[in-house]
């Protein structure tokens, strides 16, 4: 009896990069997670977080500077075999003095931000929130556009511990960026 050829099965982070435009992906505790593009209250709410850290924290204007603020990378905790893409990341410069020439990320961040909408939020909190601890984040936020909240958190012993919760308007001074205050009210549509 003559066996047919097989074709290799292609690799978790293979199937990652073969994704279709609009998904993106991520491989978490060996299994690949699919997700469509994020809605317009998620991107308005990362986009103007970006921007309100940008300016004190990246460039030093009216801020201590130090820090890379990055939308969207592609973290490699485990080579291409643990693979997190948080809405927002940032590095102290001190621990990663140059950005990555490709698309990899393999330096632990110092803080994660991730916006949580109904087809996240639980893969958020469940499954990315432990990885993030595992692999030495210190700093995570967590902004839901649907109730206008910030969640901040800092790793104690590999767990996570809640440091504030804030809603709506207020003016928030967290860990790792308590030097400025943030207005909260830049990050919500208010179009209606």
């Amino acid at each position: 009896m003559q066996t047919l050829p097989t074709e290799p099965t292609p690799t978790l982070y293979e199937q990652l990069e073969a994704l279709p435009d609009g998904l993106t992906g991520e491989i978490l505790d060996g299994q690949l997670y699919t997700q469509p593009r994020p809605a317009g209250p998620h991107a308005l709410a990362g986009s103007a977080l970006g921007a309100e850290l940008f300016g004190p924290f990246q460039r030093g204007r009216g801020g201590p500077g130090g820090w890379w603020i990055i939308d969207e990378p592609e973290l490699h905790f485990l080579r291409d075999t643990e693979v997190a893409a948080p809405d927002l990341a940032g590095w102290r410069r001190e621990r990663m003095p140059r950005i990555p020439r490709d698309h990899r990320f393999q330096v632990v961040p110092d803080w994660v931000c991730e916006i949580l909408s109904s087809s996240t939020e639980s893969k958020d909190r469940n499954i990315k929130m432990p990885v993030y601890a595992r692999y030495g984040v210190k700093h995570l936020w967590l902004i839901d556009p649907r109730t206008r909240t910030l969640e901040a958190y800092t790793a104690t012993d590999g767990a996570w511990q809640e440091i504030g919760r804030w809603r709506g308007d207020q003016a928030v001074a967290a860990a790792p960026f308590a030097e400025v205050a943030l207005d909260l009210s830049v990050l919500w549509d208010d179009g209606g």
